[in-house]
């Protein structure tokens, strides 16, 4: 079996969550793949994510079972705190190259 024959995972609503999840996590630099460190956050990047799963918790508003209300929820829970945290790290080391 060949790398292009790599099964794909189902088409549906927590795959996308996970997706777009995953998008922001190594936005924000939290994530990286193989035997690579991380990239630098890019913040508009990771906040364009966040806003998407946002935009689509709002779209899916009612229409989602308990779990996936959960998994969207806590998602974008999370993705806001970390995204505040990149930020303010951000900001401290841009101040402190500013002051030398």
């Amino acid at each position: 079996m060949s790398e292009s024959d790599f099964p794909l995972p189902p088409a549906n609503f927590e795959f996308l969550v996970f997706s777009l999840k995953t998008q922001a996590e190594m936005h924000l630099g939290l994530v990286s793949f193989g035997e690579e460190k991380p990239d630098a956050p890019n913040l508009p990047a990771a906040s364009h994510a966040i806003d998407m799963l946002a935009m689509i918790a709002d779209k899916t508003r009612g229409n989602l079972t308990m779990e996936e209300q959960r998994l969207m929820e806590n998602s974008l829970t999370e993705l806001r705190f970390r995204y505040v945290q990149a930020s303010d790290a951000s900001q401290k080391s841009g101040e402190g190259s500013s002051a030398s």
